[in-house]
């Protein structure tokens, strides 16, 4: 149901965007991707795909800078570390999560976001 309720919550029409294909998305590495000039980081932990805002929550810099640990992904600057799955702040200076984004890999390895219409939710 697109643009409408669902379960008593408003829901947003929703787009599928193409980003990639997962075969040049090993385990345990990381790519930053542009879709509407907002950046987005695809993570691959142990071939389960993720896909958050790319840029901390604390302060503009670019996490494909950052490094992997677990299921989490550290910001290099201030060392902010986030769940790849909830986005939450794990460790300071961050308060606010990271926006993640609905991913989905089809049969032939194509990895696809399901975003809103309009601007791309992010949080600074």
């Amino acid at each position: 149901m697109a643009g409408g309720r669902a379960g008593g919550r408003l829901t947003a029409a929703l787009r599928r965007v193409p980003v990639g294909n997962v075969a040049r998305l090993d385990p345990g590495t990381m790519e930053m991707v542009q879709v509407d000039g907002t950046d987005i980081l695809l993570v691959n932990l142990d071939g389960r795909i993720h896909a958050v805002q790319g840029i901390c929550s604390h302060q503009y810099f670019e996490l494909d800078k950052g490094f992997l640990t677990g299921d989490s992904i550290t910001c290099a600057l201030h060392l902010s570390r986030f769940d790849l799955e909830t986005g939450e702040p794990l460790d300071p200076p961050a308060e606010l999560p990271l926006a993640v984004y609905p991913v989905t890999v089809q049969d032939d390895g194509a990895i696809v976001l399901e975003l809103p219409e309009g601007p791309i939710p992010v949080n600074e």
